[in-house]
């Protein structure tokens, strides 16, 4: 695996294999395996989880750390272009790990660099790392990733890490179902994807009583920076609030998720939920990073007694 840059690219070993490196990293993530390689991180978009636990993921493996996380200190500011940036960057770094606000922008950054590219995010496209961290979540709660019954809510129309889930899941039967406003519903490309791998879904408007059955809820926030006009944003922002109470007659296995930063759609009261995961989730990042770097820059014999 030279690059991560969609989750499609990874076969359903490779995506086991990771997961199962991530665990090993959970045992001992305090090693000096990365030492002597130096990972930058490209943050044209703003991230806290994503790129303090890539950064966290190196130090802990003994790497450097080079790259910014604001694209206003970059030269992007002055107009270089992508490629250049690539090019340049080419030349410090062993690997980079790309955060972008234009989709398709890490898989084009993979055509020019010569350097492992991972994608931490383009646009409203993919998030790789994000779905193996929630696949790790998934099979560490559920004790399997076969046969779930899953719960996407909110904004299925941008979130990304929704798009590369049901990517992710096409190999283990899932049964999906699709929450959210009209204006926010799963882009037909992924309806279509479903339909082409016999992969099961309902879709619906309402939360409350119709994830009773799921083994996954998981929520996403509306995402204000993805909206042109202001006022569609307005409409849709709370259309969706997960409190305790909603919780009562939903399995006893279940748990919910959410890629965070959260903002309206769960309330602070379901923190105290034994069903909450969503903290835990974000601690799996760093396992799950770990493994990514690794398996990108081919090294082996990983995880030392």
């Amino acid at each position: 695996m030279k690059n991560l840059v969609s989750i499609a690219d990874c076969s359903k070993q490779q995506l086991l294999e990771i997961l199962s490196l991530a665990a090993k990293f959970e045992e001992n993530p305090n090693q000096k395996i990365l030492d002597g390689k130096i990972v930058a991180t490209l943050f044209f978009e703003p991230s806290t989880r994503t790129r303090l636990s890539f950064e966290t993921a190196v130090n802990r493996l003994g790497g450097r750390v080079i790259g910014f996380s604001d694209a206003a200190t970059s030269s992007s500011s002055k107009g270089e272009t992508l490629h250049d940036t690539i090019q340049i960057v080419n030349n410090y770094a062993d690997v980079i790990v790309m955060r972008h606000h234009l989709d398709g922008a890490a898989r084009y950054a993979s055509e020019v660099s010569r350097v492992p590219i991972v994608n931490a995010g383009d646009g409203s496209n993919q998030h790789p790392s994000q779905t193996l961290l929630d696949l790790y979540s998934i099979q560490k709660t559920q004790g399997t990733l076969e046969n779930l019954h899953i719960c996407l809510v909110g904004d299925l129309k941008y979130g990304r890490t929704v798009h590369s889930l049901i990517m992710a899941m096409v190999h283990f039967n899932p049964t999906f179902h699709f929450i959210s406003p009209n204006e926010l519903q799963m882009p037909e490309e992924y309806k279509i994807f479903c339909r082409k791998n016999n992969i099961k879904f309902t879709e619906s408007t309402e939360l409350d009583g119709n994830f009773n059955n799921a083994d996954i809820l998981y929520m996403t926030r509306v995402q204000r920076e993805r909206f042109q006009d202001p006022m569609e944003y307005e409409k849709v922002k709370n259309v969706y609030t997960l409190k305790k109470s909603m919780l009562e007659d939903s399995k006893p296995n279940l748990r919910i998720l959410h890629p965070l930063p959260r903002v309206g759609e769960i309330d602070v009261d379901v923190d105290s939920s034994e069903k909450a995961y969503y903290f835990q989730q974000a601690q799996n990042g760093l396992y799950i990073r770990q493994a990514i770097l690794c398996m990108v820059l081919g090294i082996d014999g990983l995880v030392e007694d």
